[in-house]
C-alpha cells in the first residue's frame, strides 16, 4: 500500500509524544504491529484503526480513510480478509464447500453465480477475480501454515458439474502432496460433531492476539473476545481429533475425484 497512511500515523504518534510502545498499551495493540503499520506493510483492520483513533484523539480519520483495496466481498467478511492476509497459521473448518482460498476458478465461479440476488457481469467478475486473489496467500512455501479441516459432506456436495469437481479436488489434492498445506475429513460416521452449526476460520498472528471468523446464511461474524477464541480454538481441535488421518483423508479425496473423472 501507499505510505501516506502510515507516515500519517507516525507523524500523529510523534505529535501525542508516544513512543510506538506506548501507543500500542494504549490501543491494547503489539509495538511489532505499530511498526508494521507505520512501515507501510500492513493495513490495519477496522478495530485497529478505531482503536489508534481513540489512542490518539484523531476522531474517526484513521477509520475513514483505511487504504482502499480493489477487491469486491460481503460487507460482513471485509475485516476478516484484511486479516486473512496478515496470518500466519490458518485453521479452516468447512460444511458444505470447499474454502474459499483452496477453490478453483471454475468452482468459485459455480458457487457466485447470482442466485437470490441478481448481479451484473462485472460485478460477478469482481467476486471471482477477489476469490481467486485470495488463494495468493498461499503462494509463499511456508507462511501461512493452513489446516484445512472439512466435513464428508464438502467432497460429496456436487458443484457446478462432474468436471468442475475433479478439477476442484485434484486441485487440493496436490495441494496436500506438495504438503502446503495439512488436510483432514471428518466422516459421516463420526455422526454430530460441534462445528455442524457453520464455517469456522481461525486466524494466528505474530503480532497480535488470535482471531476466529464464523460464518452462517448470507452473515459473518468476526470474532477477537480471547475467551470465545480460545473456546472455539478447544472446539477445533476436539472435533480434529475425530477427523480422518491425514493418509486416510486423502486416500477419500483421491476416491472421490475418480468417482466424479469417471461420471458420464
Amino acid at each position: 500500500m501507499s505510505n501516506v497512511y502510515g507516515e500519517w500515523l507516525k507523524a500523529r504518534r510523534g505529535t501525542a509524544g508516544l513512543t510506538q510502545q506506548e501507543l500500542a498499551d494504549i490501543a491494547i495493540m503489539t509495538r511489532s504491529h505499530i511498526a508494521h503499520i507505520e512501515a507501510g506493510r500492513r493495513i490495519p483492520s477496522r478495530e485497529d484503526a478505531r482503536r489508534l483513533d481513540a489512542a490518539l484523539g484523531t476522531g474517526n480519520v484513521l477509520q475513514s480513510f483505511l487504504p482502499k483495496q480493489d477487491v469486491a466481498v460481503a460487507d460482513y467478511f471485509g475485516t476478516a480478509l484484511e486479516l486473512e492476509q496478515q496470518a500466519t497459521v490458518i485453521h479452516e473448518f468447512a460444511l458444505s464447500l470447499v474454502p474459499g482460498v483452496l477453490q478453483t476458478e471454475r468452482y468459485a465461479r459455480a458457487v457466485l453465480r447470482p442466485n437470490v440476488t441478481p448481479r451484473s457481469e462485472e460485478e460477478g467478475d469482481k467476486l471471482l477475480v477477489t476469490r481467486l486473489e485470495r488463494a495468493k496467500i498461499l503462494s509463499d512455501p511456508a507462511t501461512p501454515l493452513f489446516c484445512a479441516l472439512l466435513d464428508e459432506a464438502v467432497l460429496h456436495r456436487h458443484v457446478g458439474s462432474p468436471e468442475i469437481m475433479a478439477e476442484q479436488l485434484a486441485h487440493v489434492i496436490g495441494m496436500v502432496e506438495r504438503e502446503r498445506i495439512r488436510f483432514h475429513v471428518i466422516p459421516f460416521g463420526a455422526g454430530y460433531h460441534p462445528l455442524l452449526q457453520g464455517t469456522l476460520s481461525l486466524m494466528m498472528f505474530d503480532d497480535q492476539p488470535p482471531v476466529a471468523y464464523g460464518e452462517g446464511v448470507l452473515m459473518g461474524r468476526l470474532h477477537d473476545s480471547p475467551a470465545l477464541v480460545e473456546t472455539l480454538q478447544r472446539t477445533y481441535t476436539l472435533v480434529l481429533g475425530d477427523a480422518l488421518p491425514r493418509k486416510e483423508s486423502l486416500a477419500l479425496l483421491r476416491a472421490k475425484a475418480k468417482d466424479y473423472g469417471h461420471h458420464d
